[in-house]
């Protein structure tokens, strides 16, 4: 099985908070992945060589300096009441709604959905945030986000 229906994911809380719930409609679409397959897309997608961004080593693209373009604030968007992307990433992103993303969290925490999806949720998945990547299936464009409430953006491989 690829996927973990929401139900059993450990970290389902980040979608149903009170005060950023998530639409029914949307929730069908955030999607767990199991262990073996987060384990797989991790490997294909950012290392071979570690299980977590805190561990991102030489080898590691996540960790080049000339993958990364900006730097940006995301946690005052965040906290604000509005609900869209942070402009930097919102202009670096420019992906159509369907486009297949990731939001890696470590080598057996990755929630698939679609661009649309997560850019109407984006608040949801950032309550955990220490290093998170987001990436999108045979995209280049790349973010993370960091616990200092900064994001990055650039050009993987």
């Amino acid at each position: 099985m690829s996927y973990l229906p929401i139900e059993q994911y450990k970290k389902a809380w980040i979608f149903r908070h009170k005060d950023m719930p998530v639409s029914e409609e949307d929730l069908a679409q955030i999607k767990p992945l199991s262990e073996a397959r987060a384990e797989q897309v991790w490997s294909q997608q950012i290392s071979k060589h570690c299980n977590h961004p805190g561990l991102f080593g030489s080898e590691d693209w996540a960790n080049k300096n000339q993958i990364w373009l900006e730097t940006a604030n995301w946690q005052q968007t965040w906290e604000s009441d509005d609900p869209a992307l942070p402009g930097l990433l919102a202009d670096h992103l420019q992906w159509d709604d369907q486009t297949v993303v990731w939001f890696c969290y470590s080598s057996e925490h990755v929630i698939e959905t679609r661009w649309d999806v997560f850019r109407r949720n984006w608040k949801n998945f950032l309550f955990f945030d220490d290093g998170p990547l987001l990436i999108g299936r045979k995209r280049k464009q790349v973010a993370q986000f960091h616990q200092t409430g900064n994001y990055r953006i650039g050009n993987r491989p």
